[in-house]
């Protein structure tokens, strides 16, 4: 018998509020509806106000009410980073289960650490605190016959998605990669502490297209029955915008304490090919999120954003409250590139899609929990080659 599917979800702002419109979108035609039970929030005003908007039966400030209750069978995690180990275990332990946003684990500081923990605590300690989190966390998964969905929106983008086909029928040598996502800062008033999101610019918005050059590589190494690993991690992070003065700085949002805003990383793979990945809280103007792939025989271009699909021009801003133009825009006025079916080119939409069905039909995720697992490991060699200076040598396998 199929399953009922059952939905209540932990947290309701930006990542929350994106998986809900991806979810209406999806099941207003899809063949799975799934049943909003549950939201609950830290503020009891932000959890009804939630409810209310995305029709949930019920509201809660507290997270036993979803992990005792026996109809909701899928728990949708999009609270800060810092929280997000203990509530996968949870959900697992409870039997629900798991969608969860990035990082599926960080280091977010210990009851000894020297304050602030960016500064203070090594990245070799963290990177093996990580490693050994990581690991509990993958018993617990193991123990359990629940799924652990990552909730990698960028490889569900139509774009990163038509790459994957292309790539595994012509059955090409990626050669090179580049992606990036860049923004002017964070809406989260915690992007700035590394206790509250494990690190900065790189892991909030660089995990992105890391996890997607990874699916990409995974892909080519399937379509040509090959084993791909990575070889080696070597990144250069830096604090930037802090040299601003207050009125240089009246633009971008940013304001890292001990975190950075500025991340490049550059992958070597075990065939000989490589991967930059860059991620800046420097851009004005929007979101960028592309993928670039040089193969052999193909040059493949993915945007996501800023997409030229719709151009529009505004004197200035009247009666446009309501009307969204782009993600992390300061001004409506002059030219701008809206987002036009925003939840479904960012990949969101067949992300919800593809999870509600994995567990209706007793699917794997494509996004799964490997992938997590692999995107949080790189990033946290990231960190620790950024501050030792040196390029970090791993055998982390992609094609498994």
């Amino acid at each position: 018998m199929k399953n009922k599917i059952c939905y209540g979800i932990v947290g309701a702002g930006r990542a929350a509020q994106l998986h809900l419109d991806a979810l209406n979108q999806y099941a207003g035609g899809g063949k799975v509806r799934p049943e909003k039970k549950t939201v609950m929030a830290r503020r009891e005003e932000q959890a009804k106000a939630f409810k209310e908007k995305y029709d949930f039966k019920n509201w809660t400030l507290n997270i036993d009410d979803l992990l005792n209750d026996d109809e909701i069978n899928i728990i949708d995690i999009c609270t800060p980073p810092y929280l997000h180990e203990e509530l996968i275990k949870k959900a697992l332990l409870a039997g629900k289960h798991v969608i969860c946003e990035k990082p599926l684990a960080g280091y977010f500081g210990n009851e000894n650490d020297p304050l602030p923990i960016g500064n203070k605590v090594s990245k070799e300690k963290m990177y093996k605190e990580v490693i050994k989190n990581l690991d509990e966390l993958k018993k617990t998964a193991e123990n359990s016959d629940k799924k652990i969905m990552y909730a990698e929106n960028f490889i569900y983008a139509p774009a990163i998605e038509k790459a994957r086909e292309i790539i595994y029928k012509k059955k090409s040598r990626i050669l090179f990669m580049k992606g990036e996502e860049s923004l002017k800062g964070s809406s989260s008033h915690v992007a700035g502490e590394w206790s509250k999101t494990g690190g900065g610019t790189f892991i909030r918005t660089g995990s992105h297209p890391l996890s997607a050059i990874l699916w990409l590589k995974k892909t080519e190494g399937q379509a040509r029955n090959e084993k791909i690993y990575l070889k080696s991690v070597l990144a250069d992070m830096a604090k930037i915008t802090p040299n601003l003065s207050e009125y240089e700085h009246r633009h971008i949002s940013a304001r890292p304490n001990d975190v950075e805003d500025f991340g490049t990383v550059i992958l070597e793979f075990s065939d000989s090919s490589r991967a930059v990945i860059m991620a800046t809280d420097t851009l004005l103007g929007g979101s960028r999120n592309y993928v670039e792939v040089y193969c052999n025989d193909a040059v493949i271009y993915c945007k996501l954003t800023l997409s030229d699909l719709m151009s529009t021009y505004f004197l200035d801003e009247d009666r446009l409250d309501d009307v969204y133009i782009s993600e992390m825009l300061p001004s409506k006025t002059g030219w701008n590139n809206p987002f036009v079916e925003d939840e479904f080119i960012r990949g969101y939409t067949e992300e919800m899609k593809d999870f509600m069905e994995c567990v209706y039909y007793n699917k794997s995720p494509k996004s799964d929990f490997t992938l997590g697992i692999n995107t949080t490991k790189i990033i946290y060699l990231a960190y620790l080659s950024a501050e030792q200076g040196k390029k970090m040598n791993t055998d982390i396998e992609i094609t498994e």
